[in-house]
């Protein structure tokens, strides 16, 4: 059975909706966040460990050979049991495939059931993949989580907030690379609670994670679809854009590896024709994602007639979506814009009936100064949303509030390390979790 990544449920009702044809126009002003609501994250009948325990049960039927072990793990701190993925390179074999580790009922998996069943999933429908990248997840902002929740807790469990607890969070903050702005909204919206009462100090934390999960999903309240995902039976193009160095072209191979394990056909266009080596990385993970790249072979050749047999190509072989490596050289901003305009006037020619996005892919090591590239960059190149890479443990996880304040772009897709596997659609409530969630004890 084919899993497929573009349209997993999460979100809190347990059930897809079909994504609308394309994100509309955002309003010019951004709506007000208004005081967050309680979140529903109840335990399911049974407590989360037998929840956990099915889990388990359905996903070891499901193995082809016994992969799962079902010992709970002695110790409740085990760290999550996550495959090692080496890194990939142009002269890296295609062929290299990930050796998947024992799984078991530890630390790491509870949580990640607890994350799931929150949003309302079944345990016989959940997969192993989506356990394993909640883990991942977890690991790559631990470093921020470690920094902020216990003194957050210690903060906000001392009674009504006074200037010098507002001083010491917004310190927290901003040293998180949260940004101004979000700092900002985040601190009035918990003033406004918190002044008037005091709050134990996990209610204290769900309310911040409320109010995360709002920042975080206000373009959804202006305009933007929440689904995210190719449509099916026609042709999809995504222009993957961003400066050098961000990891665009590792990106377009794993997106390309969701796209075929999700039963898309999908093709790569070799369009970024000035790097040195581009050409080549994107061919290798092509290789490893068994997705064909349509290339030139000369140098400095023009990037909008690759497209332009791209395209020709695609709609030869049905394909469903093309993703499209381009350029990002902001050393020659001008050239640059005008290379992107012409790209898209050769799509609205050839292919004027195709779903387009053009989607920005931002590292978020870089923190504020990869934003600041971030705003150059997307003033002529019609961005529709954001993928966030390289959110390992040497990132700083609060950047993702700042990039959607700052651009005012959902984030689509969120990379958690540099394997095939290590990027997946960006889920609000699982990043928020990942970000501010305490320990979780596994009980016998």
């Amino acid at each position: 059975m084919v899993f497929n990544w573009f349209r997993r449920k999460f979100g809190g009702t347990g059930e897809a909706q079909e994504p609308t044809d394309r994100p509309v126009s955002p309003p010019s002003e951004p709506a007000a966040v208004t005081p967050p609501s309680e979140p529903a994250t109840t335990p399911p009948e049974g407590g989360i460990l037998n929840w956990a325990k099915t889990a388990l049960q359905s996903i070891q039927s499901r193995q082809p050979s016994p992969e799962v072990e079902s010992a709970v793990a002695p110790e409740a701190s085990a760290p999550p049991k996550v495959p090692a993925v080496p890194e990939v390179t142009p002269s890296e074999p295609a062929e290299t495939i990930e050796e998947a580790a024992p799984v078991t009922l530890d630390a790491g998996f509870l949580w990640s059931a607890e994350v799931l069943a929150a949003q309302g999933r079944r345990p016989e429908e959940v997969d192993l993949e989506e356990i394993t990248w909640l883990q991942r997840l977890r690991q790559g902002l631990g470093k921020t989580r470690r920094g902020l929740v216990h003194r957050l807790r210690a903060i906000v469990g001392q009674g009504p907030l006074g200037r010098d607890a507002v001083e010491e969070i917004e310190m927290l903050l901003l040293q998180s690379d949260v940004g101004v702005k979000a700092t900002d909204q985040i601190i009035a919206a918990l003033q406004t609670k918190i002044r008037q009462e005091a709050l134990p100090a996990d209610e204290a934390i769900a309310y911040l994670k409320q109010i995360l999960r709002d920042i975080l999903d206000a373009p959804f309240h202006q305009g933007y679809t929440p689904d995210f995902a190719p449509q099916k039976g026609q042709l999809n193009i995504w222009l993957i854009t961003g400066v050098n160095g961000v990891g665009k072209t590792t990106t377009i191979g794993k997106l390309a590896h969701i796209a075929t394990q999700s039963g898309y056909r999908c093709l790569i266009a070799a369009a970024d024709t000035f790097r040195a080596a581009a050409t080549e990385q994107v061919k290798v993970w092509g290789q490893r994602s068994d997705v064909e790249v349509i290339a030139n072979p000369g140098k400095n050749t023009d990037p909008a007639a690759v497209v332009f047999d791209a395209i020709g190509a695609a709609q030869a072989r049905g394909t469903e979506l093309l993703l499209v490596d381009t350029a990002g050289r902001l050393q020659n901003k001008a050239n640059l814009m005008e290379e992107l305009k012409k790209i898209r006037r050769i799509i609205d020619k050839k292919a004027n009936h195709a779903v387009v996005e053009s989607l920005l892919v931002l590292d978020a090591t870089l923190g504020q100064n990869g934003l600041r590239q971030a705003q150059v960059f997307a003033e002529a190149a019609q961005l529709t949303g954001v993928i966030l890479t390289k959110l390992d443990s040497t990132a700083k996880g609060g950047v993702a509030l700042a990039v959607v304040q700052e651009l005012g772009l959902p984030i689509r897709f969120i990379g958690a390390g540099e394997g095939i596997k290590d990027l997946r659609p960006f889920s609000s409530f699982e990043f928020v979790e990942a970000l501010l969630s305490s320990e979780v004890e596994v009980a016998a």
